[in-house]
């Protein structure tokens, strides 16, 4: 679930960053805005609409349920923009002028220049992805379908609370991100002090 939520948002939201950094199109900053302003709803309001959807669609206890209502997130499409707001208008157009076409451009040439920004947008969505709860929670109902943190919760209730057993399950729990962080480091470091350079 992680990997695919990590897969999903970086991809997404690098094309929408590109899109609303450099494509002109009508209504670019309104639309935009709307992006940001939905980041103040919170998550409970939307959480009985988004579950009778997914029902409704038949994706109940599945990795699409678990995945595709998280595969867009409106920050991580806020951090690509204002990256992308900072990369020169020059290298695109020598690229279009050398005869690459605009997806070209974005694959070959912005998104490799791209990687503090992408390693911050990763780390961020699998932190995010690797310790939700409460929509996997509601979501899933089989033990093979539950993640880490859900299962974590069951483990306590279920056998009892065996200090011992559930302080080594955190623990491993917690390896991963605290691997992950040690991996992206630098990049996000550089990321987070490179983003929103220029507005």
């Amino acid at each position: 679930m992680t990997t695919g939520i990590v897969l999903c948002q970086t991809f997404f939201s690098a094309l929408a960053g590109y899109a609303f950094a450099k494509l002109k199109f009508r209504f670019r900053n309104t639309l935009f805005y709307i992006f940001l302003g939905s980041m103040m709803i919170p998550f409970p309001i939307t959480l009985i609409p988004n579950f009778l959807t997914i029902n409704f669609l038949g994706w109940y206890d599945t990795y699409t349920a678990l995945i595709v209502p998280r595969a867009v997130s409106v920050f991580a499409i806020f951090l690509f923009r204002q990256f992308f707001l900072s990369v020169p208008s020059e290298i695109e157009e020598a690229s279009r002028i050398d005869g690459c076409s605009r997806f070209r451009t974005f694959f070959q040439i912005v998104l490799p220049i791209s990687k503090p920004v992408i390693a911050t947008s990763a780390l961020f969505s699998f932190l995010f992805a690797w310790n939700d709860f409460l929509w996997p929670l509601i979501v899933t109902d089989s033990p093979e379908m539950r993640t880490i943190q859900v299962g974590l919760a069951f483990f306590q209730g279920r056998y009892g609370i065996q200090w011992t057993l559930l302080a080594a399950a955190t623990i491993l729990v917690i390896l991963p991100t605290i691997v992950a962080f040690l991996i992206a480091q630098k990049n996000f470091i550089e990321g987070l002090s490179t983003t929103g350079l220029k507005e």
